[in-house]
Parts: C-alpha cells; sequence; structure tokens
C-alpha cells in the first residue's frame, strides 16, 4: 500500500489530504473538509494535470511578448514539452485576447491561447 500526502488547490482552505492506494485504486482518502477535495484528490493521484501559463515573443507589436495559457488543464508529465512548443513560438502583431497561438499543444486537444490584446 503507498500512502501520498497532497495539499489541496481546490478551494482556499488548503487541506492537507492523505490519499492510500493500491495501485492505482484508491483505498482511502482522509483529510478534506469538502467534497472539492475529494474530486481533487482522486484526480491528483490517478491522472494530475494543470494549467501551464506563459509568455510569447511577438514581432511588430507596441509589446515584445504576449501572455499565454492552456485553454484548460493538460497532462502533467506534458508540461515541459508543452513549455518547449510555447517557446520556440514567435507570432506576428495584432494579437487578441483569444486568440489561439499554438491548437492541439503536444497532442492534448488542448489549445494555448493569447491572454492580451497586442497592436
Amino acid at each position: 500500500m503507498e500512502k501520498r500526502e497532497i495539499t489541496c488547490i481546490g478551494c482556499p482552505m488548503g487541506c492537507q489530504i492523505t490519499v492510500e492506494l493500491e495501485g492505482s485504486e484508491i483505498l482511502s482518502i482522509a483529510g478534506n473538509t469538502c467534497a472539492i477535495g475529494d474530486r481533487y484528490a482522486r484526480k491528483e493521484v490517478i491522472h494530475p494535470e494543470r494549467t501551464v501559463t506563459s509568455t510569447v515573443v511577438v514581432k511588430g507589436g507596441t509589446k515584445h511578448r504576449v501572455s499565454v495559457k492552456t485553454a484548460g488543464d493538460i497532462p502533467k508529465d506534458k508540461i515541459f514539452e508543452c513549455m518547449k512548443a510555447i517557446d520556440d513560438v514567435c507570432v506576428d502583431a495584432p494579437v487578441r485576447i483569444g486568440d489561439i497561438i499554438i491548437a492541439d499543444v503536444v497532442g492534448t486537444g488542448i489549445n494555448v491561447v493569447a491572454t492580451r490584446n497586442i497592436d
């Protein structure tokens, strides 16, 4: 049996949650004070995902970089690949909030989108 200690980020409480596992089967979850913590812990130990935020170089704009983020969570083990893909991109101005900067980043089905307007 494996025991994992995690801090929940589902709400501001930051509960310290203990998850007991047997392989990929969850045996018990303790320490959460709400249902959000239970859902977060189950997802975190079996299939952790994150939203990635960064910046991309802009050519010909009023700013040299534009902030971007993944439009949804991507598998945690794909973060470094995602960051490499983001680092390799350069876009031309203008850029608008919501513009797709990278479609289907590293085969996740999730787009990287602009989060700022750059003229």
